[in-house]
C-alpha cells in the first residue's frame, strides 16, 4: 500500500530474523525477545517506484543497486557549501520535524541519516546529489523515519527500531495498535495510560532538551510491542523545538518556499510562531481523543469518576499550562497503583516485584 503526502504510516506485520550491525560494522545478534518487523508503506505518490531498493547504507546490504548519477566537475561542491544548501533548504520544508530547525538538530539529521555511507559526520561531503535529494524528499513527504533514525529507541526514546528502507517502503520493529486494546481488562488500560502519559513526559522534558510536540494525534499513531511496551507508532506529526540552541525562524513567505513545500501542501500556508506552541499541546491532544475511549467504564465508582474528571481536565484546551500538566500527573498517580505485576507486562516483569519503580 502507498500512502499519500503527509498521510499516517500504516503497517503490515512480518516476521524477520535479522542480525544487525553496529556502528563500527561488526555483527551483532538481534536483541531478545525477538520482535516481528513492520513493512509500511513509504513517499506520497501512488504507482511504481523507481527508487532504489535496500536497508540502511550501515547494514551494507542491497537489495537492488541504484543507478548512480553522473555529474559534472562543475556541478560538485566542497562540504561546506554543501552543508549550507541543505541548511538552506530545509525552512521551506511542510515537515512538523523541521518547522522549527536549529543548527545542532540539522547536525543530528545529517550526522545520523543512516541511507548514506560513511554516516557520522555533520559535514556533507559524504553526500551525492541524490543522496541530498532523498535526504529532502523523506523530509518534506514524511519525516518518520528521519526521527527514528536520529532519536533511536536503543538510546532511550519511545520509537520502534529503524531496520532499513526499500523503495517506498520502510521496515521497522512491529507493534500493535493501541486501538487493538480498547477492550483490554482494566489493569491492562490502566498500565497502557500510565505508559503514554509517561511518554508525553519524556518528551516534554529529556536531558537533551528537546521538546516535542504532535501536531495532531489518532490512536494508530501509537502501538505496543508484544513484550507489553507502548511506543509511538508514528512519528510523522512530531514537531521538534530545540530548547537549548533555540530555532531559526521559519519563515513561511510565498516567494522564499522551496519546490517540495509547493509540491506537497501548495505555497500560501504561514504558521504561528514557534514560541506560541504550550507545553500542554500534546497533552491536550491525547487526553482528549486517545485516552477516554481506553478508560471508560473500565473501573468501579468512584474511581471511574475520579479518572474521567482529570482527564476532561487535562483535555481542556483553555486551561492553562499547569492547570493541564497538574490534571495529567494526579491521572498518573490514581493509575499507578491499579496496574499489576504480571508477566503480561513482560517489559517490567519481574522487576515490578522488587522495585517499585516498575
Amino acid at each position: 500500500m502507498i500512502s499519500k503526502p503527509g498521510a499516517p504510516w500504516r503497517s503490515q506485520g512480518w516476521s524477520a530474523n535479522t542480525k544487525t550491525r553496529s556502528r563500527t560494522g561488526e555483527s551483532v545478534p538481534p536483541q531478545l525477545p525477538q520482535r516481528p518487523a513492520a513493512l509500511s508503506a513509504f513517499c506520497g505518490k501512488q504507482g511504481g517506484s523507481r527508487n532504489g531498493c535496500r536497508p540502511s547504507a550501515s547494514h551494507r546490504t542491497w537489495c537492488r543497486e541504484e543507478q548512480q548519477a553522473q555529474f559534472s566537475p562543475s556541478e560538485s561542491q566542497n562540504h561546506m557549501s554543501r552543508q549550507f544548501n541543505f541548511h538552506a533548504s530545509v525552512p521551506g520544508l511542510p515537515s512538523p520535524l523541521l518547522r522549527c530547525p536549529s543548527q545542532r538538530l540539522l547536525d543530528r539529521v545529517v550526522r545520523r541519516y543512516a541511507e548514506v555511507a560513511d554516516a557520522g559526520s555533520i559535514f556533507m561531503d559524504h553526500f551525492t546529489d541524490r543522496d541530498k535529494l532523498r535526504l529532502l524528499y523523506t523530509l518534506a513527504v514524511n519525516a518518520h523515519p528521519i526521527l527514528l533514525q536520529i532519536f533511536p529507541g536503543a538510546e532511550g526514546w519511545p520509537l520502534p527500531r529503524y531496520l532499513g528502507s526499500c523503495g517506498r517502503f520502510l521496515v521497522s520493529t512491529s507493534t500493535s495498535p493501541l486501538q487493538e486494546f480498547y477492550g483490554a481488562p482494566a489493569d491492562q488500560a490502566a498500565d497502557l495510560a500510565y505508559q503514554l502519559l509517561g511518554v508525553l513526559e519524556s518528551l516534554r522534558s529529556n536531558d537533551l532538551n528537546y521538546f516535542f510536540y504532535f501536531t495532531h494525534v489518532d490512536v494508530d499513531m501509537f502501538g505496543i510491542f508484544n513484550n507489553g511496551h507502548l511506543f509511538i507508532r508514528d512519528a510523522s506529526a512530531l514537531g521538534v523545538i530545540d530548547r537549548q540552541e533555540g530555532s531559526q525562524a521559519a519563515s513561511r513567505a510565498g516567494e522564499n518556499k522551496d519546490i517540495f513545500s509547493c509540491l506537497v501542501s501548495g505555497c500560501q500556508t504561514e504558521l504561528p510562531s514557534c514560541d506560541t506552541i504550550p507545553e500542554k499541546q500534546s497533552l491536550v491532544l491525547v487526553c482528549g481523543q486517545v485516552l477516554p475511549p481506553l478508560l471508560q467504564a473500565k473501573f468501579p465508582s468512584p474511581l471511574q469518576e475520579e479518572i474521567d474528571a482529570e482527564l476532561a481536565r487535562c483535555g481542556e484546551g483553555t486551561r492553562p499550562d499547569p492547570e493541564v500538566l497538574q490534571a495529567a500527573s494526579r491521572l498518573k498517580d490514581i493509575l499507578r497503583p491499579l496496574r499489576t505485576c504480571d508477566p503480561r507486562f513482560a517489559y517490567r516483569y519481574p522487576d515490578c516485584k522488587y522495585n517499585d519503580k516498575f
